[in-house]
């Protein structure tokens, strides 16, 4: 009589979950905080020229001898720009403007940003083996109306658009209140009864100095899904209604399964990697993304990247 023994798939989960270790994360976006005063124009903005390119140095495409040679290397043309019209080409090679020695980026900036009386420009190119001149009428940059600040957003914890206003509070006088202007998507306010236009004057009990502070405070003193106190004025009813800021969830940022099989990944910056059958000296399978840079490696053998830049001396043309 022959004797057999049975496995189910419920009697191998608690040995599995034994094995398998992993770590979430709370799924949260990055966001920068703004100061209170923000100079929306820079000085030298509305001023000078524009040439309607993007340049680079000009590098070597040797791998063991990476040197800079003369002139700078179009990357970019703008389309019906100034550089377009002269005749342009992704790949030139820049070598002097209006006899100005051009080996440099910054000396590009320096002639756009102190243009000539009637914009117009010599160019001495090389395109190849050839070094040809070609003639540029710079753009005008716009001397337009200066941008006009809208409102201050938070993104994140109340995902909302706030403007500071002053406002006349019995026993307190004259202080500043943040104005609801723009809800968005997912908002918790709208569940606490908080609409557009309400006046938000106090968080937790402390008064507000700016819609600026809010974001700040939102964003710097509590954690997603933490509950907050606001001080309300709308309709002409003073409130403080309980507000749960927004919770994006955990996602998971870890999984090992022995030498089976490991994942990782981070938000900040964006990096992920996934090896399958792990060997310490090689894999069977492995891959990593950093930002838009991804790898694929086989056995240690095979590698395939994606989305890496290139070295190039000169671009192909067939004429």
């Amino acid at each position: 009589m022959k004797s057999t023994t049975r496995f189910s798939v419920t009697s191998l989960l608690p040995l599995l979950a034994s094995c398998i270790s992993y770590e979430p994360v709370t799924l949260l976006p990055a966001i920068t905080l703004s100061a209170e005063e923000v100079e929306l124009v820079s000085a030298s903005a509305g001023s000078g020229v524009d040439f309607g390119m993007d340049v680079s140095l000009n590098e070597s495409d040797s791998l063991f001898n990476v040197e800079t040679l003369p002139g700078v290397r179009v990357r970019a043309v703008n389309s019906n720009g100034p550089a377009a019209n002269a005749g342009l080409e992704i790949g030139d090679v820049i070598l002097r403007i209006n006899g100005t020695q051009t080996d440099h980026t910054d000396t590009l900036l320096a002639l756009q940003a102190n243009p000539v009386a009637d914009n117009q420009y010599t160019l001495e190119v090389r395109r190849g083996t050839v070094v040809f001149e070609a003639s540029m009428i710079a753009a005008a940059r716009s001397t337009g109306a200066p941008p006009i600040e809208l409102y201050r957003v938070d993104p994140i914890a109340s995902r909302a658009g706030y403007t500071t206003e002053l406002v006349n509070i019995p026993e307190r006088g004259r202080v500043a209140a943040a104005r609801v202007v723009e809800i968005f998507a997912e908002s918790p306010l709208p569940a606490a009864g908080i609409e557009a236009e309400a006046l938000i004057l106090a968080l937790n009990g402390r008064y507000l100095n700016s819609a600026q502070d809010l974001v700040n405070r939102l964003n710097s003193d509590f954690e997603p899904g933490d509950t907050v106190q606001m001080t309300v004025v709308q309709n002409e009813r003073l409130t403080n209604p309980k507000v749960e800021l927004w919770n994006p969830g955990r996602r998971i940022s870890r999984i090992a399964l022995g030498p089976v099989l490991q994942y990782e990944s981070s938000l900040s910056p964006s990096r992920s990697s996934f090896t399958l059958a792990d060997f310490w000296l090689f894999a069977l399978y492995s891959f990593q993304q950093n930002e838009g840079e991804r790898s694929h490696n086989i056995l240690g053998l095979i590698n395939v990247s994606t989305d890496v830049g290139e070295l190039t001396e000169e671009t192909n043309r067939s004429n």
